[in-house]
């Protein structure tokens, strides 16, 4: 089935309040999909992000991102006020988020919001005491987790006392006793985050819109998976990493990404035949209709990092799980639609291993025009599996790509696709994804909208200026809409 999809984070939905939300507009990009003839919704990692802000270090894998709940549906439910909401700094420019105006308001309007819905009985209501009680497995561990977070002043795990650090019993017991107001608040915090994030997508769902949700190979260190599961990963006796993930100097980084990431310790997932794997994938599709499962090399062989090094250079291979996972994850979940993001430095055993998998692989259209090479991305060597992107978060927009190609490469791309201006190189470069024989196309939002490196997501390897880009409130048109729908009816995609 040919189909196509946008690229757009949660985040960059223009709201009231600072940040994207699971809110009205949201619903009002349902409708643009719907009426721009799209099948997908592609967003990033909706966990909950802490210092750097990025959606792949996340304080849980299962949690999501408090940031995203809607406050005028909460005002709709009685839980707030709008002068309690327009009481609070949220950041006041359009196209940027203030994260740390967010971080410094959001939990304490969030705050208010509990302490009403307790007082309306919250806790006792059947349909809370059933998202506690299915959602058992991942929301102790995580909301005890944040609760002992902020007791300690926010630090990672490593620097509490040595009893909770360590999970000792008693230890455990005294500060779910001591701090259960804070752990019931972080559990409230979920059930606004899943009540409202599943309406959404039964909303998208019932316009034919499927949510294609990220998942992060890894999970971050400081986060209630490492904390309460240190024996999936390759720690020392002091909870230390061994070695953490990162990838080798490539076109994104010339000294290589260092993630900082706590590497699996595969070995033990073997003898457990995978299961918190299976938990964790089975929990995504809950959220999602489709999962793209990032930096899927890692599952061949993974780049390891000496714990302590500045940066990712002096790493080296080491054998991942292989297809042997993915045969446990199929056998116990059934098939699933996956895409695999097989981005990056590809060996021919990673190629096979997508291969035997049967999940599409990722094309990346800017990867295409280099020096005149017949590149793997170029359209014309596509096959039917795989999914084509003009860029994903981690490029520049199209726009300001083209704006940096070297000479050469330009003479290339405007030649190959017919073009000569470089605005019409940028729908050219739309143009041949969607054309292309790939069965899926999905075009970030920032290339439909014609902007440039002012609207780009992630400069991978930085910190500082990512995740912060958001859509105009009356960037999405009726006539926008009508062009893409257009487009997707030339070539198929309806």
């Amino acid at each position: 089935m040919r189909r196509a999809g946008i690229l757009m984070p949660i985040s960059s939905i223009p709201s009231r309040y600072g940040i994207g939300t699971f809110g009205k507009a949201s619903y009002e990009f349902v409708d643009f999909l719907e009426k721009a003839g799209q099948k997908l919704w592609q967003i990033l990692p909706l966990g909950p992000t802490g210092y750097g802000d990025s959606p792949y270090q996340s304080f849980s894998t299962f949690a999501g991102n408090p940031y995203y709940i809607d406050l005028e549906l909460l005002i709709d439910k009685g839980y707030l006020t709008r002068e309690e909401c327009d009481a609070y700094d949220f950041g006041d420019d359009a196209h940027y988020i203030d994260y740390e105006k967010i971080y410094l308001s959001r939990f304490k309007v969030l705050r208010q919001a509990w302490k009403r819905a307790v007082e309306k009985g919250i806790e006792g209501k059947p349909d809370y005491q059933k998202f506690v009680s299915d959602n058992d497995y991942w929301l102790e561990d995580y909301a005890l987790y944040m609760a002992v977070k902020n007791f300690f002043g926010g630090v990672c795990f490593l620097e509490w006392d040595e009893d909770i650090r360590l999970r000792k019993k008693k230890a455990i017991a005294r500060y779910r006793e001591k701090l259960a107001e804070e752990i019931a608040f972080y559990r409230f915090q979920q059930y606004l985050f899943l009540t409202q994030w599943k309406a959404l997508k039964r909303y998208a769902n019932r316009k034919g819109i499927e949510i294609v949700g990220d998942i992060p190979i890894y999970v971050a260190f400081d986060s209630a998976d490492t904390w309460a599961n240190p024996k999936l990963f390759q720690l020392d006796e002091d909870g230390n990493p061994i070695g953490v993930a990162g990838c080798p100097p490539d076109v994104f980084a010339t000294t290589g990404q260092l993630w900082g990431n706590p590497l699996y310790n595969w070995k033990y997932h073997k003898k457990t035949e995978y299961e918190w794997w299976v938990k964790r994938i089975a929990y995504c599709y809950e959220l999602y209709d489709v999962v793209r499962i990032d930096h899927f090399r890692g599952f061949e062989s993974y780049w390891f990092v000496p714990y302590g090094d500045s940066t990712a250079e002096n790493g080296h291979w080491e054998k991942g799980p292989g297809y042997g996972f993915f045969s446990v994850l199929k056998k116990k979940l059934g098939k699933k639609p996956v895409i695999a993001e097989d981005l990056g430095f590809l060996t021919d055993s990673v190629v096979k291993l997508v291969k035997k998998s049967g999940y599409p692989s990722m094309k990346i259209v800017q990867f295409a025009f280099d020096a005149w090479q017949d590149s793997e991305y170029l359209p014309h060597n596509y096959g039917k599996n795989c999914v084509v992107y003009t860029g994903t978060h981690d490029n520049d927009t199209t726009l300001g790509w083209i704006k940096q190609m070297p000479a050469k490469d330009l003479r290339f791309a405007k030649q190959y696709l017919q073009v000569d201006s470089r605005k019409e190189l940028l729908w050219g470069c739309i143009r041949a994804a969607v054309a292309s024989c790939a069965d899926t196309a999905i075009i970030p939002i920032q290339d439909y909208l014609e902007l440039g490196s002012e609207a780009r997501i992630n400069v991978p390897s930085t910190l500082g200026l990512n995740w912060k880009w958001r859509m105009d409130e009356n960037a999405l048109s009726k006539e926008l809409a009508k062009k893409i729908r257009k487009m997707m009816k030339v070539y198929g995609r309806l």
